[in-house]
């Protein structure tokens, strides 16, 4: 199982917020690329990024700063989202040397979107299914949707998505643990694999998604807690290693 380190992008600077909520920020660094650094060096075999202000306007706002880092770390898979809207935007990130391209708002507001980008990019396209209470959150999770998350993960496999990024909305940024239940009870619901999102703190998360990774549940993506300090990124990816079988990115 892999641990993905979190670098999400206001501004050009990275930043955390909580539950989604673009004024409760707290800044970790304005050069994301010194960042990614810190993260390469601790073992990160994959990056998730996230344009925040792209997912607000709905356009990307912070590609410049993903380039950079795409750049920077050739061999390093970097998977993004936030703000992508169009063919267009997924291209570009890809020409940039992103592996793959996470689709949120769009995927839920228009499905058929998410067929049309996996035809056009196979082993590229990721959907982001942001779910409360078991329904889907749009908009920059301005907006609860009223569309189960197991559904959609299961529509979104059809077409051909690589990966469920999950994330708990009501845990991200919150430091009170992952959703463990709910994650296990989407990896179930399909056969693609599931990277679970929202509240991973410290080594009992990481013990409790590898406890039951077989479910399918390929990765964990930690934000706050490793730039807080109540993860240690390299120790968790070594846990994770020991317990779940080494993974590659």
């Amino acid at each position: 199982m892999l641990v993905i380190p979190a670098i999400d992008l206001k501004d050009g600077r990275c930043v955390r917020l909580r539950q989604g909520r673009m004024e409760d920020e707290t800044v970790f660094g304005d050069n994301p690329v010194e960042v990614a650094q810190r993260w390469v060096d601790a073992g990160a075999r994959r990056l998730h990024m996230v344009d925040l202000n792209g997912a607000f306007e709905g356009k990307p706002v912070n590609a410049q700063a993903v380039r950079a880092v795409a750049e920077a770390f050739p061999d390093l898979p970097i998977q993004v989202g936030g703000g992508i809207r169009d063919e267009e935007t997924v291209q570009a990130y890809l020409d940039a040397g992103v592996q793959y391209v996470i689709i949120g708002t769009k995927a839920v507001s228009a499905p058929h979107f998410v067929n049309d980008l996996c035809v056009e990019f196979p082993g590229h396209i990721i959907v982001g299914l942001d779910a409360k209470d078991g329904k889907v959150a749009i908009d920059g999770w301005s907006k609860l949707s009223h569309h189960s998350a197991i559904d959609m993960a299961q529509r979104f496999e059809q077409d051909g998505v690589e990966a469920i990024v999950f994330t708990d909305i009501g845990r991200d940024g919150m430091m009170s643990g992952v959703n463990v239940d709910s994650t296990v009870e989407l990896a179930q619901a399909i056969h693609i694999p599931v990277i679970a999102s929202g509240g991973i703190t410290n080594m009992d998360d990481i013990r409790a998604l590898c406890g039951v990774s077989e479910e399918g549940i390929m990765g964990a993506i930690t934000g706050r807690a490793i730039y807080e300090g109540s993860l240690e990124l390299a120790a968790a990816q070594q846990l994770a290693d020991e317990l779940c079988g080494d993974a590659a990115g």
